[in-house]
Order: C-alpha cells, then structure tokens, then sequence
C-alpha cells in the first residue's frame, strides 16, 4: 500500500508564504514525476507544478514566479515554496506522485489527501 501524505496549510494572510511537503511511504520501488495540483471551490482541479526525478520542473504559467517546486529523492518528499499569496490562491493542495510499486509492474498515479490553502485577511 502507499500513502502520500501532504502537510503545511494553513491560514494566512495576503503576501505571506507557506511551504508545503508531501511524504511518500509504503511499498513502492521507485518514483518518477512528483507534482502539485490545486483545486478552488467550484473550480476544477489544475496543475501547479511537476518536477521530474532529475530535477526538470513545469509550472502553470499563470503561477511562474511566485511557486517553487523541489524534491528530496532521498525523502520521498517533495515540497512547493508559494510567495507573495494571494486570496486566488485559496484551495487544496493535492499532492501527485507516480510510482512503481512492487508487484504491479508498472507506474501508476497516487494521490495525497490534499491540504487547505485559505489566504485571507
């Protein structure tokens, strides 16, 4: 079984940061892609960012320069640094990781159980 588990919402106000994490544990040979999505209310989920397992990050375009995504291999982790929020940027964070996990022969997608975002004054 695996688990991915994201950590480091909260509450906060206008032009503050927060740095999210996401864990991933459980029985699983290797990770490729780990990513961030986010999901407003009444809006669809859309991608944050993606980075790669050597490092090559993707960002939505609307969010270039106030996201940095980062990942620890070593950890299992990986983490999105969010500057400068923004009431927009209310939402849960999910977490996006693909993995092989033993026995199954292939990559598949595993999601974390997302994160509350609430940017407010």
């Amino acid at each position: 079984q695996v688990h991915l588990v994201e950590s480091g919402g909260g509450l906060v106000q206008p032009g503050g940061s927060l740095r999210l994490s996401c864990a991933a544990s459980g029985r699983f040979f290797s990770i490729r892609d780990m990513g961030w999505y986010r999901q407003a209310p009444g809006k669809e989920r859309e991608l944050v960012a993606v980075i790669t397992n050597g490092g090559s990050t993707n960002y939505a375009d609307s969010l270039k320069g106030r996201f940095t995504i980062s990942r620890d291999n070593v950890q299992n982790t990986v983490y999105l640094q969010v500057n400068n929020l923004k009431p927009e940027d209310t939402a849960v964070y999910y977490c996006n990781a693909d993995l092989f996990t033993y026995g199954s022969g292939r990559y598949a997608k595993y999601w974390g159980q997302g994160t509350q975002v609430t940017v407010s004054s």
